[in-house]
């Protein structure tokens, strides 16, 4: 019986994953402090870097508390769902050229179906919470994922035809000659947008926005159950960034318009690459206020779906064309 070794990246990947959400956590408010000209976490270690290790055990010592007038069972099974489904994505990101956990030709369908299954998490979050203000969070954040996930999907398809194949490895080399960005660069667009919609990052945080419903979905959330819920959300930003970069920016290839570029490791310039994006999502964070649900919606539906619909057209008439 043969032993496939890419399946004992499993348990480091799901440590690390959850480790480098703990990291970002810190990282995210001293850049946030510095951006806005003001001192982020600087108490707890130096420079604050054991802020997030004291949250995390502030959160281990916290009372469990289960609402008494809420649905217990699914009010305990929804933080699992939301970030069990973001971890089963990573199982797909190919970190290198033979550094992934499995290589599946239906990679991205995988990927759109593990961030749907996220939407039922956070609605049972809501709805079990049988709290007016939990309930208005879960249904926007069913609203807005739903919607969002009709032009994540379709922003990819115009890769999926220059690649041929829904393997995200095969997308990556297929990008050695060009990287997806110059010509699906509407399509990136769509799908950066689209992402920071699922991962309720700001401007799109309207699920959770405190200055309307104290903490949305997740109001009567205390302890372990609110800090997997909160670290979903941090995996999701890394899982976002991480599918740009593969999708739209040659994964792990080095750019070739710097000297020596292929000499360092494939997974440092993916994790470079990987990098800037999420840089990227905290300084929106920083930069840009959060819109009206309303405006939101019709952003997606208005001018996202036909963009979307509009770059598949061409790239497939493109597509056809070069083949006659």
């Amino acid at each position: 019986m043969t032993v496939d070794w890419n399946y004992i990246l499993i348990i480091p990947v799901a440590v690390g994953a959850l480790v480098f959400a703990l990291f970002l956590v810190w990282w995210e408010r001293r850049l946030l402090g510095w951006w806005q000209d003001r001192l982020g976490p600087n108490r707890v270690g130096p420079f604050g870097v054991l802020q997030a290790l004291a949250d995390a055990i502030k959160l281990l010592m916290k009372e469990d508390w289960l609402p008494p007038f809420g649905d217990r069972a699914f009010f305990i099974m929804a933080p699992a769902i939301v970030a069990g489904s973001m971890l089963m994505a990573y199982v797909i990101v190919p970190f290198g050229p033979d550094l992934y956990i499995t290589d599946s030709n239906i990679a991205i369908l995988f990927f759109l179906a593990m961030s749907s299954l996220a939407v039922y998490g956070v609605l049972l979050a809501g709805l079990s919470s049988n709290n007016k203000y939990a309930m208005l969070g879960g249904l926007r954040a069913a609203a807005q994922m739903v919607t969002y996930e009709v032009f994540m999907g379709l922003s990819l398809m115009g890769v999926v035809i220059h690649a041929g194949s829904f393997s995200l490895v095969d997308i990556v080399e297929s990008q050695r000659d060009m990287w997806y960005i110059f010509p699906q660069c509407v399509g990136f667009l769509i799908f950066f947008m689209a992402g920071l919609a699922e991962s309720h990052r700001l401007p799109f945080d309207l699920p959770e926005a405190e200055h309307e419903l104290t903490a949305g979905f997740h109001t009567e959330y205390s302890g372990m159950k609110f800090a997997l819920i909160m670290a979903a959300e941090y995996l999701a930003m890394v899982l976002t960034s991480a599918l740009v970069v593969t999708l739209f920016f040659g994964g792990w290839l080095a750019p070739s318009f710097i000297p020596g570029a292929e000499y360092i490791p494939p997974v440092v310039w993916f994790g470079a690459k990987t990098l800037v994006f999420i840089h990227l999502f905290v300084l929106l964070r920083a930069a840009i206020p959060r819109p009206r649900y309303d405006k939101l919606m019709s952003l997606g539906w208005k001018v996202l779906l036909p963009l979307s619909l509009l770059n598949l057209l061409v790239t497939g008439g493109v597509s056809l064309w070069l083949q006659t």
